[in-house]
């Protein structure tokens, strides 16, 4: 969720550490020197009454265009101005928000969507027209909207307002699971026309003060937002895209809120008296991408030696510093829709030989990229490489810049580590899995898996498209070289004097919601 921007003519910097919507990227190009700036004015709620929270930014080419929405600060800063139709709950399913309700017909190709009444910080009402023109532009690939592979599946042609809050979606083919599109990010709904954001108006519960790229953005309490006035008068989110930075200005005092913390810091924080941890479990999903669409990886038995030669146990205890949960090659552990039948795979060292002699790859060499884009990677890395000599395959690693790492290994490589945040499983593997998916990097390709996600996404009865799904993700665990090893925690920081915020899975609702905050 964040802010506006016409078109895209410009390439956005890729995400930060952990992305809104997946892999994220750390662009490391703020500096320590931009918190030093926080104090000054103090009009319209100023000291005790302003909020400070700081995140990893994206660097001069920033826009609070809200349907561009890589990074979590993107995400934060569009919670403040915009709103969407639905939110996440904890486990990814959808919760109303501008939308009163929403129903389909029999066939799933008919939505209906009925507005609340709200309005727009100019005093406009928020209505289907609005709806209509955001989708449309999100559903644009010139726009860039992370949503905008789910949005396509909408007929604009056919679909309409149908009174001033009520509008009716018709889509190409049945989905039963349309509904997550509403809480998506890069789905914020803003005024039917708007292709200029320098001074964005929306329908969130801050109002615009000022934004620089790459700098400081401050918001103003609303007092008209249809669910509550905030707390606080004004929310100023401040760049350090150093962890240390972050860390040190919450210490400090001139922040309340810090983004984004592991390993030494998480460690120094629990020590610490005067902050408190958000720690939401299992939020990321940490994985090696094997692509299948290309040699050595073409061939499923060196597929499967890599699952059976990693010692995931140990890839927790070390590389995450027993702060996560080992993973089943799976998306989603304990989100709605996530296969708990499944066994776990148990390191099989004499398996993985056995598959490597017989694909005639003893000795092969293989590099993995990877970067200091997440802190567990890199030592990850080099535990996998000792772990896979055992089974006769030699990992070397390539470092790649944080900056650049995500558009790198788009194209380049047969192995990269990735991670990818909370969301709602039948999205992820639409957009990271299916055939020919833009975002699918491991180029796995199989119609028994496209099939069965079809299947799914058009079955009414809930416990029949779980059952599809189900099927479609275990076979998807066994080709799809998408190896999820583990699912480590998310972890922000609060001073102790914040109160309202809880700890919640990034994307979700109660993630960065300050306009629940109330300090001292």
């Amino acid at each position: 969720m964040t802010r506006h921007a016409p078109t895209r003519a410009a390439q956005r910097p890729q995400p930060g550490r952990r992305e809104v919507l997946a892999a994220g990227g750390a662009l490391a190009l703020a500096t320590t020197g931009l918190l030093a700036g926080c104090g000054g004015d103090q009009k319209d709620g100023g000291g005790g009454d302003r909020f400070r929270a700081a995140f990893t930014a994206g660097g001069s080419q920033e826009t609070l265009d809200p349907h561009v929405a890589p990074n979590f600060v993107d995400q934060a800063r569009a919670k403040a101005l915009y709103d969407t139709l639905g939110t996440y709950a904890d486990d990814m399913s959808v919760r109303k928000r501008l939308a009163e309700s929403w129903e389909s017909d029999a066939s799933g190709t008919r939505w209906r969507i009925r507005l609340r009444k709200a309005e727009f910080h100019d005093g406009k009402p928020v209505t289907a027209e609005d709806v209509l023109y955001s989708y449309r532009r999100a559903a644009d690939p010139a726009t860039g909207s992370p949503s905008q592979v789910l949005l396509s599946a909408i007929d604009f042609d056919t679909s309409r307002a149908d009174g001033e809050r009520s509008v009716v979606f018709v889509l190409k083919a049945p989905n039963f699971e349309f509904p997550t599109v509403f809480a998506g990010p890069g789905t914020e709904i803003v005024p039917d026309g708007t292709t200029d954001f320098r001074e964005p108006v929306g329908s969130g519960p801050f109002t615009y003060v000022s934004f620089t790229p790459g700098g400081t953005a401050r918001y103003r309490r609303w007092a008209d937002h249809w669910d509550g006035a905030p707390h606080i008068a004004e929310l100023e989110i401040v760049p350090a895209n150093e962890e240390s930075a972050r860390l040190n200005a919450l210490l400090s005092g001139q922040v309340h809120y810090a983004a984004d913390m592991a390993g030494t810091s998480v460690e120094r924080l629990e020590k610490e008296g005067s902050t408190r941890l958000l720690t939401a479990k299992r939020a990321t999903a940490q994985q090696l991408l094997l692509r299948t669409g290309r040699k050595p990886f073409d061939d499923p038995r060196l597929v499967r030696a890599v699952q059976l030669g990693i010692d995931r146990d140990e890839l927790v205890r070390v590389a995450l510093a027993g702060h996560g949960e080992v993973g089943n090659d799976l998306f989603g552990l304990g989100l709605h829709g996530y296969p708990d039948d499944l066994a776990p795979w148990q390191r099989d060292v004499d398996e993985a030989r056995r598959l490597v002699r017989q694909a005639g790859a003893e000795g092969l060499h293989i590099t993995v990229e990877t970067s200091s884009v997440d802190a567990a990677w890199e030592p990850a890395a080099d535990l996998m490489a000792e772990q896979l000599r055992e089974a006769g395959l030699k990992l070397t690693v390539n470092t790649r810049a944080s900056s650049t790492y995500f558009s790198e290994i788009k194209t380049k490589g047969v192995a990269a580590f990735n991670t990818t945040s909370t969301l709602p499983v039948s999205d992820f593997l639409q957009q990271r899995v299916r055939g020919g998916a833009a975002r699918n990097q491991t180029q796995y390709a199989s119609k028994k898996f496209d099939e069965l996600l079809d299947r799914s996404r058009t079955t009414r009865d809930e416990a029949d498209r779980l059952a599809l799904l189900s099927r479609a993700q275990k076979t998807a665990r066994d080709e799809s070289g998408l190896l999820v090893w583990s699912f480590s925690d998310a972890n922000d920081a609060i001073a102790s004097s914040v109160r309202g915020l809880r700890a919640a899975p990034p994307n979700s609702h109660d993630w960065a919601r300050f306009d629940r905050v109330r300090v001292g």
